[in-house]
């Protein structure tokens, strides 16, 4: 059996980052077969738009492997090592791209969330304490992702905060943005979440136990006006 976050982390690359079959097996020293059987499996349902090939995704691979042994090489230098100056032209993907799979320094600081549109969202449960239902009282939540770069906020309100709701809020709050973030910063992180990664080709994150500036807004947003707001 694939372990969830083996299983989550090949069908981003297949289905968000476009490489190629081998390269996954070889680069995650794993087999081509259990590569395979990732990428057929199913779990979720999903509808929406096809992903479309580009032009930069011979070339994906190669990029990030650069990346990783010069992280400081320049967009310019690796579009003259790919022969093809066209494709990291100001403003054009290629050079969007670079930013986004550029390690990050290692050395720690504590910054400002600053992340490209549509790469960061952190999701989380709000509490907005109990709330009269008939002749019961139960405790109202509220289920919330936030884009990083826009703070866009999609927010559901819910009477728990069970595993069916958590998972629901994520599929409608994805239908809601017409799309799904690059990655998803969570508390703690659980094997169905890590299924419903794979599913949706996102990367899912941990945020570091107390570290603030890494929470995002989600845990924060208390505040709803400008969101899409119902009841679970």
């Amino acid at each position: 059996m694939i372990p969830p976050e083996l299983h989550a982390q090949i069908r981003r690359f297949v289905y968000a980052e476009h490489w190629r079959l081998n390269t996954i097996a070889t680069q995650l020293g794993v087999h081509h077969d259990t590569v395979r059987r990732a990428v057929e499996s199913e779990r979720f349902v999903r509808h929406g738009a096809q992903i479309r090939p580009s032009a930069l995704d011979p070339y994906k691979a190669f990029i990030t492997a650069t990346l990783e042994q010069y992280p400081r090489l320049r967009a310019t230098r690796l579009w003259a090592m790919v022969r093809d100056p066209g494709l990291f032209r100001l403003g054009h993907p290629g050079q969007r791209y670079v930013r986004t799979v550029r390690p990050a320094a290692r050395a720690e600081a504590s910054l400002r969330l600053d992340t490209l549109a549509g790469e960061q969202a952190p999701v989380d449960w709000g509490n907005f304490g109990p709330l009269r239902v008939g002749s019961t009282t139960r405790v109202l939540s509220c289920f919330a992702l936030v884009l990083s770069w826009s703070r866009g906020c999609y927010a559901r309100f819910a009477l728990d905060q069970t595993l069916e709701s958590f998972l629901r809020g994520h599929v409608e709050a994805f239908t809601a943005l017409a799309g799904v973030p690059r990655t998803i910063r969570y508390d703690n992180l659980k094997s169905v979440v890590l299924e419903l990664a794979g599913h949706y080709h996102y990367a899912p994150q941990p945020c570091a136990v107390a570290r603030g500036n890494e929470e995002g807004y989600a845990s924060h947003c208390t505040s709803l006006v400008g969101c899409g707001v119902d009841l679970l």
